[in-house]
């Protein structure tokens, strides 16, 4: 199972004045199989806050995964990436590629995104929009891989090059 953590960036959200479907939709699309959603939380845009939970779930919960959504925008407030940025031991570009690629075919403002994906320790964080639609496309474009990516992470891959038959 993939421990994985959802968290949402949402200024209102966080104090109340609106309810979080991004998180739940996230949550719905997993399957239970091989997703085991041990954390959620909502926080507010503030990169301090971002920073230190991220942290707190990659080095002391040790989640597998980390699914962000909220805070990828254009707006003052959305820092969601520069938080994800301070924790990353390494970028993970691939991701974000691919959901921009395929965001892309819908809209043309999905280059407004500045979702990135990255590890820190044995976690694989990827920030996702903020919408339950968006968030939905793009999460349905990458969750394929994500499961081969935690098994490299964490060392439980073996013959990665060896072609299917």
């Amino acid at each position: 199972m993939i421990k994985t953590a959802i968290l949402t960036m949402s200024d209102k959200g966080y104090i109340g004045e609106r309810k979080d479907i991004t998180g739940p939709t996230i949550k719905n699309i997993l399957p239970e199989d091989t997703y085991s959603l041990v954390y959620y939380k909502m926080l507010p845009d503030e990169i301090d806050k971002i920073t230190e939970e991220l942290v707190y779930l990659c080095d002391e919960l040790k989640v597998n995964l980390i699914l962000t959504n909220g805070g990828t925008g254009f707006s003052k407030r959305d820092v969601t990436p520069e938080a994800t940025l301070q924790v990353s031991e390494k970028l993970v570009p691939g991701f974000g590629e691919a959901m921009r690629a395929a965001s892309l075919k819908i809209t043309p403002k999905a280059m407004l995104s500045r979702g990135i994906s990255c590890i820190r320790n044995e976690t694989l964080i990827i920030n996702l929009p903020g919408s339950p639609k968006a968030a939905t496309e793009n999460l349905e474009v990458i969750l394929d891989a994500i499961p081969h990516g935690i098994d490299i992470l964490t060392g439980n891959a073996t013959e990665c090059a060896t072609p299917k038959k």
